[in-house]
């Protein structure tokens, strides 16, 4: 994969963008395994949900994404995503225990 800069066509710039969504889909999927091994260690519904974790996490995301120059809405919004998506898998397996 070049680098953005290295990109000569826009077939280049396609192929960097494609291997880096692979790699951000894994990482995703790594990423579940984790909220997967934490739920071994709650207890009840407000251990999942966990909004003062919630809180932090978005504010620490928020950060990284203006060190990153990203825009930290939209980096929040697409958190914010991640997370119920996940606590609804943790729900979901939690009751099911």
């Amino acid at each position: 994969m070049k680098y953005p800069e290295d990109c000569e066509s826009i077939e280049d710039v396609r192929q960097g963008i494609d291997a880096l969504d692979r790699e951000i889909i894994a990482r995703l999927g790594r990423r579940a395994r984790y909220v997967e091994a934490a739920a071994r260690f709650k207890t009840g519904e407000s251990d999942v949900r966990a909004p003062d974790r919630q809180r932090m996490m978005l504010a620490e995301r928020r950060r990284w994404a203006e060190e990153s120059g990203l825009d930290p809405d939209v980096i929040e919004d697409i958190y914010r995503t991640l997370i119920s998506y996940f606590i609804d898998r943790e729900m979901q397996r939690w009751r099911e225990t």
